[in-house]
């Protein structure tokens, strides 16, 4: 592991934001977990809108992906250095749902 969890959870939470809430954990595989959750909204039993993703290979982009999706759709007015990213995030996400890519093999 290059960095630390800790340093990889400030970067994470310094694209993410200041409606974010950033974690980096480490699963029962030794692989990261980043976890972003909203400070602003609330799902079932009150507990806050999260993205919750492994690390994997791809589990940064994933979590960070998917919090921007939140960001526009529920907070169109935030801003957060990650929704730079918006366009990419969008291809990925047509990707995903076309079947994936040759480098998901």
């Amino acid at each position: 592991m290059t960095a630390s969890r800790s340093a990889r959870g400030r970067r994470a939470a310094a694209q993410a934001g200041p409606l974010s809430r950033v974690t980096v954990d480490v699963d029962a595989e030794d692989q990261l977990v980043y976890k972003i959750s909203c400070s602003a909204c609330t799902v079932r039993g009150g507990k806050a809108w999260s993205a919750y993703r492994p690390g994997a290979d791809n589990g940064y982009l994933a979590a960070m992906d998917r919090w921007s999706f939140h960001l526009v759709e529920k907070h169109p007015g935030a801003e957060a250095p990650c929704l730079e990213f918006l366009a990419e995030a969008q291809q990925r996400l047509h990707e995903r749902r076309e079947g994936g890519t040759p480098d998901d093999a």
